[in-house]
């Protein structure tokens, strides 16, 4: 196979995009002029349409293919976006070559028993005062929990999924990734040798080895003009899992004065979600969220935000001593 050059990287991600986010539109050249009472624009539209749906599922199907090799785009949604693109040159820079999008994109999943029991949370509430007084900061229903799991957003499957109804038995269509799930969010031995490098000014995360070969890329969130990213090399102390979150608001410049110290108890919403990964660095870590459309779009007071399936990852990459760059 001819290995893809940037140019054709980017040739490649902008026809996808650009098709794919016609298909989210539903706007197409015909439909935008003014209204024919022919036969033929409407044949034109529905062309159009049939074509931007395929440009989508190919989309869908280069996120998917991504994940799957360890290059998360964060949430797949089948509509693309800076962080897919990112996402495709690290691969292709990683490989040579495009991904393999031959795959099947998608896999059935049934909804067990243990997904609707939950246990599920009404509302997850802003306020960090009104967080302390849960016992358990869980998913908010099965839709948010199975959306996680399959790493993909809640209106991807929807969309997947028209007429499910979300219950126990459902059998409904999900991105076909390596299910991410909270049991399995446990130690492991890492991976000696490996660099972690954050980039501030691409909001993403590389693991590298000895050798320069990326092992996991994923889009993050770094700090802020209040809290910067502190650039410099650091080093992982441990990995907490399913963590317990301690408030301080002393730490945060836009917290409430009124605040006082508190502990939020843990779960997947938890602020920083199922794993906490500390480095040598006061106060500061790598670690999940309870927003992953979130990720790559806003600011952090500090630390770096991955979702909670990256999240889960990279904790398993590392080990105590793993070199961290701030950059």
């Amino acid at each position: 196979m001819r290995k893809l050059n940037s140019l054709d990287v980017h040739r490649t991600y902008i026809s996808l995009i650009a098709l794919a986010l016609l298909a989210v539109s539903g706007v197409t050249g015909a439909s935008a002029q003014s209204p024919k009472t022919s036969a033929a624009p409407h044949r034109e539209t529905g062309a159009a349409r049939a074509s931007a749906h395929e440009s989508s599922q190919q989309m869908l199907a280069m996120q998917v293919a991504l994940d799957r090799a360890g290059f998360s785009a964060g949430e797949i949604d089948g509509q693309g976006g800076a962080k897919t693109r990112q996402a495709l040159e690290a691969y292709q820079k990683n490989s040579g070559a495009p991904p393999d999008t031959s795959g099947d994109p998608l896999t059935t999943y049934t909804i067990t028993e243990q997904d609707a029991a939950g246990p599920f949370i009404d509302t997850l509430p802003a306020d960090m005062m009104a967080q302390a007084k849960l016992p358990a900061l869980g998913y908010t229903g099965v839709l948010e929990a199975l959306a996680e799991k399959f790493h993909s957003s809640p209106n991807l499957l929807k969309r997947l999924n028209p007429d499910a109804s979300w219950k126990a038995g459902d059998v409904i269509k999900v991105p076909n990734v390596e299910p991410f799930d909270l049991s399995s969010a446990k130690a492991a031995p890492g991976t000696p040798g490996v660099d972690v490098v954050v980039s501030a000014a691409t909001k993403t995360l590389q693991v590298r080895d000895p050798a320069g070969k990326i092992l996991m890329h994923a889009p993050v969130t770094t700090g802020s003009e209040h809290d910067p990213l502190p650039i410099g090399q650091w080093k992982v102390n441990g990995v907490s899992w399913n963590p317990v979150f301690n408030y301080n608001p002393e730490l945060f410049w836009d917290a409430n004065a009124a605040q006082a110290k508190t502990k939020i108890a843990a779960g997947p919403n938890n602020p920083v979600g199922v794993v906490w990964v500390d480095i040598n660095k006061e106060h500061y870590g790598l670690h999940g969220t309870p927003e992953p459309a979130a990720i790559g779009r806003t600011e952090s007071h500090g630390c770096i935000r991955l979702t909670n399936w990256d999240a889960v990852r990279l904790a398993r990459l590392v080990s105590p001593g793993t070199k961290v760059i701030f950059e």
